[in-house]
């Protein structure tokens, strides 16, 4: 199905003033479907109270609007324009409300501007956990058993019924905002008043907390003809508990099984297809007991969102760009690969490497925050790094934190006993994976990491295989390393000022690149072409790694 001709120009509702669990990927995606509209011979009309933005530049849109995100502006931009239709996808929960708002005011309506890329529906469906509850159960998906409270003493009956330890979910929230854990009664009087205040409908869901249970999240794309992609499978190294937005993440999926990832695959798919007739991206979140496999919805989010700029960094594939053209009428196997310029755009993504996204706190700058990480996000934003193994892109990511990590190493910072590491990382902290490394190094073993942390003993077997090289590396001094030994770190991520550090004697990391340089131990580039090399790419991006 081509474009539909009798859109004209369209308003993009950004997502307002960058706050922390609200970071700036939203830019990112309002100035792509701006650009891909306006490649449309579309006009596009944009709001945003954020000057700081990309998006708000003069020349990303025909007309910029630095209005506050209200129902007044949204009014006074329709009267002195002629708006055939919204796209309020591309602009966070922030947007996603402000457009719920105005249509419960029958603003859209008034001035014959229409919904693209979304519908009310879904949005009701999506941010309402009883109406999401209730789809769940109706197209037979497992959701944590769960009640809707509207009032303080409906929360406290609830939470007497289901049994500790609960999660606190506010409705029409981002970021996790009001949410959190409740391990005990005490706890639950703070955490219901704080989740009703925080939801703007004055909303919680009360829901049993499958703490330890693994996090997944796919990243979705459907067209007018109901034809759906999935672009990426994200695994969050963090079990549930942690914020997707605070946890260290992982594209493609690390430990699911073949049987699982189809199971996911295909009811990642029910469950978009089944909350609305429109056609945009959408971002679905499950948990799954890695003792039985058992898998539950866990939210749905009919929007581009902070997941979705991560998973078009990732794959190479252009998620709001498309989005915004199937928005306006075009099907999937009617747009062209952006990459490839030869296939379609209905195609899913081939990973031949390895993404690992890390978050990063600024709790230096708030003195008193509580940097215990939980339910509401506290990143201020992340860092994503791409090699050919999980370490390797692991290490890569620790090393642009800005935070004095080398690596996976904060050398020189934990003075902590084996045993005492292991009870500090029960409680999750943004140092958490650095400790973990220090555990390791100390001599404590896989299992007991992963029954405190609950992270999969995969990944804890990977951080393993980076300290076995530190230790051969701390035998050496940069005279006596051997070149296997070199070649080998490089391969797992080690950055020269890191293998500096550790070597016996100290060095400078000049002299560490002097030597593999001599040895030709030099970085190579792979490509980033969407389909692991099985078409030729036109517009690829490149990562470098010491892989041959």
């Amino acid at each position: 199905m081509p474009k539909d001709q009798s859109i004209k120009s369209v308003l993009i509702i950004g997502s307002g003033p960058i706050i922390i669990g609200q970071a700036c990927e939203f830019d990112y995606s309002g100035s792509q479907a701006a650009r891909s509209l306006r490649e449309e011979g579309i006009k596009v009309i944009l709001i945003n109270s954020n000057p700081a933005t990309i998006m708000t530049d003069p020349m990303m849109a025909d007309r910029v609007y630095l209005l506050p995100l209200n129902v007044e502006s949204i009014e006074q931009i329709l009267q002195e324009n002629n708006i055939d239709a919204v796209l309020p996808t591309m602009g966070g929960q922030t947007a996603l409300n402000l457009c719920k708002e105005a249509d419960e005011l029958g603003i859209w309506e008034k001035y014959n501007c229409r919904l693209i890329g979304v519908d009310v529906a879904a949005i009701d469906t999506a941010e309402d956990r009883e109406q999401f509850r209730q789809l769940m159960v109706k197209i037979g998906m497992a959701v944590a058993p769960s009640r809707v409270a509207n009032s303080f003493l409906e929360g406290k009956e609830f939470a007497q019924e289901i049994g500790f330890p609960l999660v606190i979910r506010p409705s029409f929230t981002l970021g996790g905002t009001g949410g959190g854990f409740v391990h005990g009664k005490e706890d639950l009087d703070a955490a219901l008043e704080k989740g009703l205040k925080a939801s703007p409908i004055h909303e919680v869901l009360v829901e049993k907390a499958v703490l330890g249970w693994k996090e997944y999240e796919l990243e979705l794309l459907r067209d007018c003809n109901d034809n759906v992609v999935i672009i990426c499978t994200v695994e969050n190294l963090d079990p549930m508990g942690v914020h997707t937005g605070d946890s260290i993440t992982v594209a493609p999926a690390m430990t699911l099984s073949d049987t699982a990832f189809q199971e996911m695959r295909n009811k990642a798919m029910l469950m978009m297809r089944s909350l609305g007739n429109f056609a945009g991206g959408c971002n679905v979140q499950f948990a799954l007991n890695p003792a039985t496999e058992e898998l539950i919805a866990v939210e749905i989010n009919p929007r581009v969102s902070r997941s979705s700029a991560l998973a078009s960094k990732a794959t190479g594939y252009p998620i709001a760009k498309i989005a915004a053209k199937l928005a306006i009428g075009y099907s999937l196997d009617e747009l062209k690969n952006q990459i490839t310029q030869t296939t379609s755009a209905y195609f899913e993504p081939a990973l031949d490497y390895v993404i690992v996204k890390v978050p990063r706190w600024n709790f230096d700058k708030f003195k008193g925050a509580n940097d215990t990480l939980g339910l509401q996000m506290k990143s201020v934003g992340e860092v994503m790094a791409i090699g050919r193994s999980f370490p390797e892109a692991l290490q890569k990511a620790c090393q642009s934190l800005e935070n004095e990590a080398v690596g996976l190493g904060y050398y020189g910072k934990s003075l902590m006993k084996s045993e005492e590491i292991v009870e500090y990382i029960k409680t999750p902290k943004w140092d958490r994976i650095f400790r973990i490394k220090d555990a390791l190094m100390q001599g404590s073993t896989v299992k007991s990491i992963a029954q405190a942390t609950g992270i999969d003993r995969w990944f804890l077997y990977q951080i393993q295989e980076i300290c076995t090289i530190e230790k051969e590396l701390l035998k050496h001094t940069l005279e006596s390393l051997p070149e296997s030994l070199l070649k080998e770190a490089k391969k797992m991520g080690f950055g020269d000022a890191q293998i500096a550090k550790i070597l016996n004697g100290n060095c400078h990391e000049d002299e560490v690149y002097e030597k593999r340089k001599q040895l030709g131990i030099t970085r190579v580039y792979k490509m980033v072409d969407t389909c692991a090399a099985e078409f030729e790419a036109k517009t690829p991006y490149f990562y470098s790694t010491f892989e041959g």
